[in-house]
């Protein structure tokens, strides 16, 4: 049974027989694994070496299926065994056998690509193990292969060549069926990763750019992952890696910080540089009365935390998710039919002329009435339609019924009045979007004087270069364009003097505390001085008191917003407050009307 130089041909085996190439220096060790692998049903075959030469030169030859590797011999080891194996090329399971690594060595092995550790002797858990790693080796030489085309299509991802969820389920399920006929508990961890704003490239690049990237995407998850994981592709710009035996958080916390650092190296496009970021959601199994397919729906809940804290990063499951999650996808399912069944209004908070109190614009406010829940607030369900690419329609709708609305306002006698509209960030990224102003404003019958569309820092800086020439089409257009949370992202100069704009607006954090807090002031002074230096208009959101206003107007600010003028109220109330103004019966200095239809 002895290699150790390995010259010339191997004979061939009776078909059927498991060719297992063992790393062992005692003849004595593999002699005794062949007999209790035989007696235990297995039909097998072992050739021995002890080198690395002579590794190399029995992997040049076809047929083997898998190899098994003690852990330390004399001018050899499992790690120099491993390198071996991945410099041949061969695909082939690789399981330390051994009786002196710590399990801590043991997990560093797995990560760096070992397929499994079964201690020495340990023989009713090897056989389980070298069956299911020959499944698995079966598995992917079948995807390679493409053997079967019914095989293939219900088991692996056309597009990245990469198992899909079913097959990544199923996996699963074996693992806990091993677990169960040896009784032991199964432990198994799943890190869903997700692709940060991938819709943005659909959209600016088309989706044949897309799926290029998303091969890539898949070839470097391989990579980072090696052996050691199931790598699948869940679907659209999702992606799930499942790792036996992990069941600590320290080591998925380097596993998740792993992924992470993956994809701080660009990706190739048609000689372009992109970079990618990921969010992480990480699940384990390390109780017997867990539900295993309970992992992916659990992890996918941490993942979704990521993404509402703005991407790029990992979480924990964390029980009380779940809950969230239920109710989550319980809101994401009404609020699909929440325009058609008229539960969706607007509401409009008046914008005031800080040198007279005149009412100037109004700002236009999604408003959902739930039939069940009643009113739910903007922060509970705007996250769930960005996720989910909703935020398009729904934007797209207040956007019409701004236009409507402030039509109407100029019929009414306020001709100079224009309407402040709201851009999501997802939105912004749509270039459908300049087509969208355009109809809403031809079927309004407004002229774009009439419109402002309001976008955050951050929404801008996503893609500065493409920003630009968005603002310059809005511009040319004549729509008035606002940053919107002024000094809450990256506020930089260098970019603020090449964005076309018309207006900044001060966030309210900033306001809220201006007359207490002097570094906050400091701050408000430094953007009027900054917005005026560049012939901007400033309007200072969330002012509630006349101290701010007093303050604000001693700056140089141009214009207020905030509950001192107006809460947000329905458009026939704004309507109402506005003939008000426009008959005489109101001063201007306050559309505070019929509260309770805010």
């Amino acid at each position: 049974m002895s290699l150790n130089g390995y010259a010339g041909r191997r004979v061939e085996t009776v078909d059927g027989d498991i060719e297992i190439l063992v790393i062992d220096d005692s003849e004595d060790d593999v002699f005794l694994l062949g007999r209790e692998l035989t007696k235990r049903g297995m039909r097998v075959r072992c050739e021995r070496v002890d080198s690395a030469r002579a590794m190399a030169d029995a992997l040049r030859l076809p047929g083997w299926d898998i190899v098994i590797s003690d852990h330390r011999m004399p001018g050899f080891d499992s790690t120099a065994a491993l390198q071996v194996l991945k410099e041949s090329g061969s695909d082939l399971p690789f399981v330390i056998y051994s009786g002196v690594i710590s399990d801590q060595q043991a997990f560093s092995s797995m990560l760096d690509g070992v397929s499994d550790y079964v201690p020495k002797g340990s023989y009713a858990r090897l056989v389980p193990v070298i069956t299911r790693e020959l499944r698995g080796a079966a598995a992917r030489r079948l995807a390679r292969e493409a053997g079967s085309q019914i095989q293939a299509l219900a088991y692996f991802d056309s597009l990245s060549r990469l198992p899909n969820r079913q097959l990544m389920c199923a996996r699963l399920a074996e693992w806990a069926r091993e677990a169960d006929s040896l009784r032991t508990m199964l432990r198994a961890a799943v890190f869903h990763v997700d692709l940060d704003r991938f819709q943005r490239i659909n959209s600016s690049f088309g989706y044949e750019a897309g799926n290029v990237l998303l091969r890539q995407v898949a070839k470097r998850l391989l990579e980072c992952s090696e052996s050691h994981g199931l790598v699948a592709r869940l679907g659209g710009d999702a992606f799930g890696i499942l790792v036996p035996g992990v069941c600590e958080r320290g080591a998925a916390d380097v596993f998740a910080r792993w992924l992470l650092r993956a994809f701080e190296l660009p990706f190739a496009l048609d000689r372009i540089e992109l970079f990618l970021s990921v969010s992480v959601g990480v699940a384990w199994m390390c109780e017997g009365d867990d539900d295993i397919f309970s992992l992916l729906t659990n992890a996918e809940a941490a993942m979704s935390v990521v993404k509402r804290r703005g991407g790029n990063g990992f979480h924990f499951f964390e029980s009380d998710m779940l809950i969230g999650s239920v109710e989550r996808i319980a809101l994401e399912s009404d609020l699909r039919f929440a325009i058609e069944r008229n539960e969706l209004w607007v509401a409009y908070q008046p914008c005031v002329e800080g040198s007279d109190g005149r009412v100037v614009s109004a700002e236009a406010l999604l408003r959902w009435r739930h039939p069940r829940l009643g009113l739910i607030g903007p922060d509970r369900f705007i996250p769930i339609a960005d996720e989910n690419g909703m935020i398009i329609e729904l934007g797209e709708w207040v956007l019409r019924e701004a236009c409507r609305e402030c039509r109407q306002w100029r019929d009414m006698g306020r001709s100079d009045m224009f309407v402040s509209v709201n851009v999501s960030a997802v939105q912004f990224a749509q270039p459908r979007l300049i087509e969208s102003v355009r109809l809403a404003l031809e079927d309004a019958g407004l002229p774009p004087a009439g419109l402002q569309l309001e976008i955050t820092e951050s929404s801008l800086m996503q893609d500065a270069e493409t920003a630009v020439a968005m603002l310059r089409a809005f511009k040319n257009m004549g729509v008035r364009v606002a940053i919107d949370d002024f000094g809450t992202g990256y506020s930089s100069l260098a970019y603020l003097k090449r964005f076309p704009v018309d207006v900044i607006k001060v966030d309210q954090s900033f306001v809220r505390d201006l007359c207490d807090d002097e570094e906050n002031a400091a701050i408000v002074r430094a953007i009027i001085v900054l917005a005026r230096s560049m012939r901007l208009h400033v309007i200072a959101e969330g002012v509630e008191s006349s101290s701010q206003v007093d303050a604000l107007l001693t700056d140089g600010c141009d214009c207020f917003q905030g509950y001192l003028f107006g809460r947000p109220v329905a458009a026939r109330d704004f309507r109402a407050a506005l003939t008000g103004v426009v008959n005489g019966g109101l001063d201007g200095a306050s559309l505070d009307v019929h509260r309770s239809s805010s």
